[in-house]
């Protein structure tokens, strides 16, 4: 099974030492994990995108081509595009020019992301546009990448295109992998239609509550034609790993429950929710997040491969002001004790 590094960039005070680093540091922090992950074993690097918050990765395409200039096999990811917010012609731009200047390794997940309003208010939108926004501009990516030519195409959302040359072109031919991160029907259906691989956004679920999905995804892939041995599936999870899950679970339970409070009321800020649940480390490391040592996260891994027929598992450790130091440490352990046993 394939091992990814995901960051999705959040910039929070670290509640044991009350450090908060710098946005440079932040960013920098991005780079070195990614050089780190690529020599421990790790597949891809993944970064997220958000807009006017504390999740301060906003442009995944300069930090990736960053990240492409010190390593040399690392797939470069995003975790997710937003693919309802940005125009498709500048995403096929963008990662086309960081596939030219890494050899050829980009790789994106495409998502709706998060509908907040004032994220779409922000860029000028309207959230009620996000549903069909999103089909189009998936589909209009696609194509623009599989057509070796000018573009010709008309939609809602967007101008016109009339015989369009988007350029530059990808390295990779007919077009870079995609997928789509993706749990609802709708977006299920279309990645299959599309032939786009899929990421299940588990840290949002207990993993048993995707099965239907994961059927839905692969039933559609068949029909459309396609063969199974060619759709892949991929997960995500919060994950901290030490020698021993006691040592794990009291060095993360600080940083993951500041980070995992953060999270719910920024979530319930942004959808005008005003009951907020309080967050249960405990059920959560139970359930949801991986934590504990090498084989016990091994053994959970393990789980969810067979559960949800995953070839891709994405994992994220720098949450909640986590020091470098200790994120190292993780990544590291990580990356020699587990990735081994996954393979």
């Amino acid at each position: 099974m394939d091992v990814g590094l995901l960051s999705l960039g959040d910039h929070l005070t670290d509640p044991v030492t009350q450090v908060r680093v710098t946005q440079a540091q932040r960013h920098r922090s991005l780079v070195e994990q990614s050089v780190l992950a690529e020599q421990v074993g790790f597949r891809s690097v993944h970064l997220g995108e958000h807009h006017f918050c504390d999740y301060i990765l906003s442009a995944p395409p300069i930090v990736l081509a960053a990240i492409a200039e010190r390593t040399t096999t690392l797939r470069l990811s995003t975790g997710v595009t937003l693919g309802a917010n940005l125009d498709p012609v500048r995403v096929a731009e963008d990662y086309a020019t960081v596939d030219l200047l890494s050899g050829g390794r980009v790789e994106p997940v495409i998502g709706r992301g998060t509908a907040f309003p004032h994220t779409f208010a922000a860029f000028g939108q309207d959230a009620a546009d996000a549903r069909a926004a999103f089909d189009e501009h998936v589909e209009l990516l696609v194509r623009i990448w599989e057509t070796d030519g000018p573009v010709t195409w008309s939609g809602h959302h967007r101008a016109a295109l009339d015989g369009v040359q988007v350029l530059p072109r990808p390295m990779q031919t007919p077009r870079p992998p995609m997928w789509l991160g993706a749990g609802s029907v709708e977006s299920v259906e279309l990645a299959a239609r599309l032939g786009l691989w899929l990421i299940l956004p588990t840290v949002f679920g207990r993993p048993e509550a995707f099965v239907p999905v994961v059927e839905r995804y692969l039933a559609g892939w068949e029909s459309a034609g396609r063969a199974r041995s060619d759709a892949r599936i991929g997960c995500v999870s919060h994950c901290h790993v030490a020698a021993t899950s006691q040592e794990a679970r009291a060095t993360w339970e600080p940083r993951y429950t500041a980070y995992m409070t953060w999270v719910t009321e920024f979530i319930a800020t942004g959808m005008g929710i005003t009951t907020i649940p309080s967050f249960d480390y405990d059920s959560t490391v139970g359930s949801m997040a991986l934590c504990g040592s090498p084989a016990e996260v091994l053994d959970r891994m393990g789980q969810l491969r067979e559960l949800l027929h995953l070839d891709t598992h994405l994992v994220m450790f720098d949450m909640g002001g986590l020091p470098e130091a200790e994120l190292h440490r993780t990544i590291t352990m990580f990356g020699t004790e587990v990735i081994p046993e996954l393979a």
